[in-house]
């Protein structure tokens, strides 16, 4: 029968979840390195009970308290955070490749973020080069259709319903596909990176930007 008791891996990562630490966060407090809490976390390396009373002991943290599965996870869930996209008072910027509209930011720390964009660029020449960033993304349709470039893949055409989830950490670009003049698109970006707006805007830099809105 399989064991359904947590592992250490589990355990150090809902104490890093519940206190809100990143790795380099709980690496810095407990002494132990960035690679070596990857690895216990992902089960692929233990501590002797020294180690783990040194862990607890640097954290400031009882034993018991280290070894503590949250009860309230599903409470925590719950943010009851929400936001309205209105593109009137969506974060506008324009480019000649594209005008993005980036609704909801009123959100702080979201781990999502939509955009609508309107796509112009009609060739990877015109284009230029490929967009790099982290996290992952999906792009679906709305109107027209686009081509899809990427690094390590060949060109793919979206019409108008269809949709592609993508790495963002591999080089990308999306253009109107042959026979259209512009396209419109849905787009989300996800990172654990509570930075990726700001990571986002950066690609812009340079490049005329202008609020559509108040941004709370």
């Amino acid at each position: 029968m399989t064991s359904t008791n947590p592992t250490l891996g589990a355990l150090l990562r809902g104490l890093r979840n519940r206190e809100g630490w990143t790795l380099k966060e709980m690496s810095a407090r407990s002494g132990i390195p960035v690679s070596t809490l990857s690895k216990i976390e992902h089960d692929r390396l233990t501590l002797s009970y020294d180690k783990l009373l040194q862990l607890s002991q640097r954290l400031g943290l009882r034993m018991s308290e280290l070894f503590a599965e949250s009860t309230s996870a599903a409470e925590q869930l719950v943010t009851a955070r929400r936001s309205i996209g209105d593109l009137s008072r969506a974060v506008r910027v324009e480019t000649p490749n594209y005008d993005y509209y980036y609704v909801c930011t009123e959100l702080r720390r979201k781990r999502m973020i939509p955009v609508i964009t309107t796509i112009r660029a009609r060739s990877v020449e015109e284009f230029g080069e490929l967009v790099h960033h982290s996290g992952e993304e999906y792009i679906y349709v709305l109107e027209g259709g686009i081509e899809v470039r990427t690094e390590f893949y060949d060109p793919v055409t979206l019409l108008k319903g269809e949709s592609i989830y993508i790495d963002s950490n591999m080089g990308h670009a999306y253009l109107t596909a042959e026979g259209y003049d512009e396209a419109l698109v849905l787009g989300v970006c996800s990172s654990a990176d509570e930075g990726l707006m700001e990571s986002l805007l950066t690609l812009h830099e340079g490049e005329i930007s202008s609020p559509a809105g108040a941004v709370g």
